[in-house]
């Protein structure tokens, strides 16, 4: 026998059912410790929770994808018996990525798993809670960045019309999508947005974006003019059902509009208007920049009004410009 081998030292006690039967009850030492390496993982992840939401403070949305991915994650190691970070090697990241892989997801979400397994890792040793780095040497997934669906300017037309205007809810459904054509901003912006937010007199209104940064956009005559007639004849009525507040766009219960309500309201306008694109909100901020674009805005306008940190995420547009450009060559080109 090879007395380095691990041995599960089992142990026998006896207790009571509640049929009054006495049953024996096994369990072994080796069972134990995994159960409290599966408390100690736990634990960690907990930390690097509380990391994210008290210290870096990332947006909410931010942290309930760590939470998904690291969950994910874990549960991963459990199925290999790994119970705390410094038990986790690079073979392990390399065999979890090949399981997303297996799992059909895209290049996109994996590569956001990873950032969020690399994040904890580098807390991990950072705390003194592992010594090395198992994802240092694994190469990042270089995310796609296919073009956003895009719609025309006939087709947003379209969509615009669809609302019953002699109705508050219609009346409300057109100054929504008003609004997120004329700004670029994001559905969460949008349900956040406040009346004391709209500086009409200076044509901008003031948004908070992700980790609450702040950025003032110009905003059209024909967004002001439809938020404007929505607030007279239909928020208004909305606003008596609920504590509104200062909040601008409400439902039908007189509070704050939810993110799901938007997309609804755009697919189902969609649909009506005849189009046969995936049409969500973000399809009308994709549609902003790229008009805009197209009609010879500067990148680093557009950058400023979307709320992009980096300039690089602003530039997947300027691929659908030269594209836009090279189709218009083509065709008017007596080359082309």
């Amino acid at each position: 026998m090879n007395s380095s081998a691990p041995v599960a030292i089992l142990y026998i006690s006896t207790t009571e059912s509640k049929s009054g039967k006495r049953v024996n009850l096994r369990r072994s030492v080796s069972a134990n410790q995994k159960n409290l390496a599966d408390n100690a993982l736990r634990r960690q992840l907990g930390n690097y929770f509380d990391f994210l939401r008290l210290e870096k403070q990332v947006a909410r949305n931010t942290f309930v994808s760590y939470e998904f991915d690291l969950t994910s994650y874990k549960h991963f190691l459990d199925r290999l018996g790994i119970g705390r970070a410094d038990q986790i090697a690079e073979e392990h990241i390399s065999k979890f990525i090949q399981a997303l892989h297996e799992r059909r997801l895209s290049p996109r979400s994996i590569a956001r798993t990873l950032s969020a397994v690399r994040g904890f890792h580098r807390y991990m040793v950072g705390e003194d809670a592992a010594k090395d780095d198992p994802t240092q040497n694994i190469d990042a997934l270089k995310r796609t960045k296919s073009l956003p669906e895009v719609l025309t300017v006939v087709e947003i037309d379209k969509i615009l019309e669809q609302p019953d205007k002699a109705k508050p809810l219609g009346i409300r459904d057109r100054a929504v999508l008003e609004t997120l054509y004329a700004t670029g901003m994001r559905v969460s912006e949008l349900v956040n947005l406040k009346q004391s937010n709209l500086l009409f007199r200076e044509e901008l209104v003031l948004v908070y974006g992700k980790g609450s940064k702040e950025r003032l956009i110009p905003i059209g005559k024909s967004a002001r003019d439809w938020i404007t007639h929505y607030q007279t004849n239909a928020r208004s009525i909305y606003a008596r059902k609920g504590k509104a507040l200062d909040v601008l766009f409400l439902n039908g219960r007189g509070t704050k509009i939810t993110r799901q309500a938007i997309w609804n309201m755009i697919r189902k306008y969609s649909r009506a208007a005849g189009i046969t694109k995936e049409v969500h909100p973000h399809t009308l901020r994709h549609s902003f920049a790229t008009h805009l674009l197209e009609g010879g805005a500067d990148l680093r306008a557009v950058q400023e009004m979307l709320g992009h940190a980096d300039i690089s995420t602003t530039q997947i547009y300027t691929h659908i410009d030269r594209e836009y450009l090279k189709e218009v060559h083509r065709t008017f080109h007596p080359r082309g």
